[in-house]
């Protein structure tokens, strides 16, 4: 018995000293391997990382600890930021993208058990228990979609996500939207990281009677600006620094420069500035940001129903129709001066009623919109104007809320260099 148990013994320890060679043998051979890898500075895989698209970063920031934290840098996230192109976005019936004839299987969305659904991350933000969630009437859903023009045609894309409400405002790729489970009150998110955060509740008015500007103060971070119609017809105003409890009431424009709301604010300069009037406006109203105070800048010209304020190389930019087959291109470089100057005309030939969509950031192009839905864009580097090639359902309605947006990491609660819309 007592051999028997030696031998056990024996080969027991000739075990554990094979496993702790073969243990040896195969760390020895792992250093080799990593010794042969060469070495890539953190600064040569941050330069690879920002080149890729944001739908390869949200997988990439998965693969290793240092490439998580080289993505979640704000370095990283401002240089991102600077790179992105313009893109419109918009809301689509859930199921039922673009109705009728136009509805193509390439652009229905599909709700899957990956879909973001706002209305889902404000129960879990508020800790409502899964029995007690409404149930939400899929119909009643959009999907948030937005739309970039690549190489003159039209390109389709979706966050996965879907909503309720209405989008108020954009910059930086952040959106406000409506939380329609409790009436007047607003939420904050970035659809591309699906960080959202509930807002602080405000003045409630019907939608026709307010507008909303999101902007991006350095030193105050991001702002959102309330303009509300009261029952007198005064234009009041209310500000809210985004992660603060309250809004703050300040003075809002004279009273009779804004008649309407019908288009969204435009940020440059560092204001906002609105177009008073659906038709003739003679002049924009303008709220500098840094100081919150009002006042009116005059046309070089009346803005009628097509024409449009819009931002082109951090510059403020009045896009109008000149005579019948002209778009005249103004552009104004400081407030201080308040000076309009004629940079460009363009000769639309046959083509009539092209309502202005957003200049490019990236490349000196503008995009318009003809009154039958088709996409235009005109190169003024090659001064030629040309039809968008369009996919049966890759289109945007007249009509259609839709706003000028960039695809981001911005956080809210980061400080960057913001860009201009």
């Amino acid at each position: 018995m007592a051999d028997k148990a030696s031998k056990a013994m024996s080969l027991l320890k000739l075990a554990e000293e094979r496993a702790i060679l073969k243990k040896k043998t195969d760390e020895e051979k792992r250093k080799e391997k990593l010794d042969s890898i060469p070495y890539i500075s953190k600064d040569c895989v941050f330069d690879i990382l920002i080149r890729l698209p944001l739908e390869s970063l949200q997988h990439s920031r998965f693969v290793c600890k240092p490439w998580y934290n080289i993505i979640k840098s704000p370095r990283f996230i401002r240089d991102n930021l600077q790179r992105a192109e313009k893109v419109v976005i918009f809301l689509s019936p859930l199921n039922n993208y673009l109705r009728g004839r136009w509805a193509d299987q390439d652009s229905v969305f599909h709700e899957n058990a990956n879909t973001f659904s706002v209305e889902s991350k404000i129960f879990d933000l508020r800790s409502v228990h899964g029995l007690h969630r409404l149930l939400i009437d899929p119909s009643s859903k959009y999907v948030i979609r937005y739309m970039t023009f690549v190489d003159g045609k039209s390109v389709l894309g979706d966050f996965n996500a879907t909503c309720l409400g209405q989008i108020r405002a954009s910059c930086d790729g952040l959106i406000v939207v409506d939380n329609m489970l409790k009436k007047g009150e607003l939420l904050i998110m970035n659809p591309v990281t699906r960080e959202l955060s509930l807002l602080p509740l405000g003045t409630i008015y019907p939608q026709h009677d307010e507008s909303f500007g999101l902007v991006y103060s350095g030193t105050q971070g991001y702002k959102l600006v309330h303009l509300f119609r009261d029952e007198f017809g005064f234009i009041g105003c209310e500000v809210l620094n985004i992660g603060e409890k309250s809004w703050r009431d300040i003075d809002g424009p004279a009273f009779g420069l804004i008649k309407w709301f019908g288009s969204e604010p435009v940020f440059a300069l560092g204001a906002l500035h609105w177009v008073p009037e659906i038709d003739h406006s003679e002049y924009i109203v303008t709220m500098t940001i840094d100081d919150e105070k009002f006042h009116k800048i005059m046309l070089p010209k009346s803005c009628r129903f097509n024409d449009r304020i819009m931002v082109v190389s951090q510059c403020l930019c009045f896009v109008t129709h000149e005579e019948l087959n002209e778009i005249s291109i103004w552009i104004m470089e400081s407030l201080s001066e308040e000076i309009w100057t004629k940079k460009y005309t363009i000769a639309t030939g046959c083509i009539r009623d092209l309502i202005p969509l957003y200049f490019a950031r990236l490349k000196w192009e503008i995009y318009f919109m003809d009154k039958d839905c088709s996409l235009f864009a005109f190169d003024f580097e090659r001064e030629r104007m040309t039809k968008i090639t369009t996919k049966r359902g890759n289109f945007l309605l007249l009509g259609t809320s839709y706003l000028v947006h960039v695809n981001s990491l911005v956080s809210w609660k980061t400080k960057h260099d913001g860009i201009d819309p």
